[in-house]
């Protein structure tokens, strides 16, 4: 199944319904870069928890791409922690 889908300036895409009924993608996917091909794959795992995952920190997103010290990503952590305590986050 091929479809030709726009790119918006944010780099964002809309997979379609039909696709994501198909594979079963709720609401985390997995993606691999194979050479010049973008693989998406729904996020699979033992946790029957799978929709309260959340991204806390992407490099790409959050810093240009590049990494963070442990110290950076321990206080990324600990605002999660904050912000969940306080009824902000699930």
């Amino acid at each position: 199944m091929e479809k030709i889908q726009r790119v918006t300036e944010r780099g964002q895409i809309t997979l379609p319904v039909a696709w994501r009924r198909k594979i079963g993608v709720a609401k985390t996917i997995i993606l691999r870069i194979d050479g010049d091909r973008i693989e998406i794959s729904p996020l699979r795992t033992q946790d029957d928890r799978d929709d309260e995952w959340i991204t806390l920190f992407d490099a790409m997103r959050d810093n240009k791409g590049k990494g963070i010290t442990a110290e950076k990503f321990i206080a990324v952590l600990e605002k999660n922690l904050e912000r969940k305590k306080h009824g902000r986050i699930r």
